[in-house]
């Protein structure tokens, strides 16, 4: 259970257009926590590689220079944003854990400033546009949940949201909440035919997430058209975060194309009630369940 163990708590996601511009990029979540805690939310994620563009559309270590350690400058200001304003904040970051080892990473910053603990991206893509496995090392920390000032909250990252086992096993430590940060959008010459059912599959997914392990999941995105070049097609980020509870039920919803926050309320509570109802995690045949470490099973 979390240090204080309250029934209840308040939780923000920060929907975020990002500019080629660290220092920027900074400076407007950091406005953006402190406007997320005067609508009291306690616990504040912000979207995947919240201190860039998505550079990962094309393969160029000039964009390594991009990445910093946990103790760097923008976590540093993350962290003295979450320490005045007395909230949680999951900032995910392109990590430079040593020469030549990159993880995409989120960092859990306790209501005191002070790091709660890391996690590292999990599955890395590797499709057009999305070319994270040129700059990213899969994570080795595993799927962890933090026990934080205000519960016990989980977060995994962007491609991690499609795999139902990263979701279990974050519950089953006692997550309250499963965050997503998240940088997913449409090619453009794709969305006509394909954009509705690409979001409405993100969607669901991660609703079924929330049903399956008797948890809320917020999923928190970017927005805006970012190119790396003026020739390229680019990357339309659909925005649409949202936050839904245990029954997969969505409490709050971002538009397509503006930077907002949304706020909802995590009931431990309401956790209990639809766990009795719904005793998934009680039922499970956990003797039954090794073929699952298998890539097939013949």
């Amino acid at each position: 259970m979390s240090k204080k163990s309250p029934s209840k708590f308040s939780i923000g996601i920060i929907q975020m257009a990002f500019t080629k511009k660290p220092k920027e990029n900074v400076k407007n979540a950091v406005k953006w926590i402190e406007k997320a805690a005067t609508q009291k939310a306690q616990v504040i994620c912000l979207p995947e590689l919240f201190t860039s563009q998505y550079f990962c559309q094309s393969e160029n270590i000039d964009f390594y220079d991009l990445a910093e350690p946990l103790d760097g400058p923008s976590i540093k200001e993350v962290s003295k944003a979450a320490a005045k304003n007395k909230v949680v904040v999951i900032a995910p970051f392109f990590e430079k854990r040593a020469v030549g080892v990159y993880h995409n990473s989120a960092a859990i910053i306790d209501a005191d400033g002070t790091i709660a603990g890391l996690y590292r991206k999990m599955h890395i893509p590797d499709d057009p546009a999305f070319y994270e496995k040129f700059y990213f090392t899969p994570g080795d920390l595993g799927f962890k949940s933090f026990d934080t000032e205000f519960g016990n909250i989980g977060t995994l990252i962007c491609w991690d949201q499609w795999y139902p086992e990263g979701a279990r096993l974050t519950a089953l430590q006692g997550a309250s909440v499963l965050f997503y940060p998240t940088a997913i959008g449409w090619h453009p010459k794709e969305k006509e035919e394909h954009g509705k059912a690409q979001f409405e599959s993100w969607q669901t997914v991660q609703r079924g997430h929330a049903i399956a392990n008797g948890v809320y999941v917020a999923a928190a995105n970017r927005i805006g058209l970012e190119k790396q070049n003026p020739n390229s097609a680019g990357i339309e980020f659909w925005g649409r975060s949202f936050i839904c509870d245990p029954q997969g039920i969505i409490l709050a919803e971002a538009s397509t194309d503006r930077e907002e926050v949304l706020i909802a309320e995590v009931d431990l509570d309401r956790i209990e009630y639809i766990r009795r109802n719904w005793p998934f995690l009680r039922d499970r045949r956990i003797d039954a369940y090794g073929g699952i470490t298998e890539r097939l099973i013949d």
